[in-house]
């Protein structure tokens, strides 16, 4: 943690935008680490907003816990071979997104056809009483 403006959670989660609950959430994943008080209270520096704010980009995008822990050393210590385990790790999640969005192209194709049966259906049937 950096010298220099220390805030307790309220003030981070104030700053942030995110809930005291979550930053807590983030610390149990070993996403964020505060430094406590004599009296127990969380401490936080400057850099944890910059961080909270990387980490809800990356929830945003519909990483996981694991997913953003492993990319956190390229964003605190960049490096080649950090850089290179981000990459990959980032194209790997791209893909599943990828995959995830053909399988629900699929399912909405399937749903299109269901839905069109259906106009069929009930034009036969306002044909048929009338």
């Amino acid at each position: 943690m950096t010298e220099g403006t220390v805030m307790r959670i309220g003030e981070l989660a104030s700053r942030t935008g995110v809930s005291v609950r979550s930053l807590r959430y983030y610390e149990t994943q070993y996403l964020l680490a505060s430094r406590r008080s004599p009296s127990g209270q969380r401490l936080y520096s400057e850099d944890d907003v910059a961080r909270v704010a990387f980490i809800q980009r990356m929830y945003a995008a519909g990483l996981s816990s694991r997913t953003v822990s492993d990319l956190l050393p390229c964003v605190e210590s960049p490096s080649v071979s950090n850089d290179q385990a981000a990459f990959r790790r980032l194209s790997e999640e791209r893909d599943k997104l990828s995959t995830h969005i053909d399988e629900l192209i699929a399912t909405r194709a399937t749903l299109d056809g269901l839905i069109e049966a259906n106009r069929r259906h009930q034009r036969s049937l306002d044909g048929a009483t009338s």
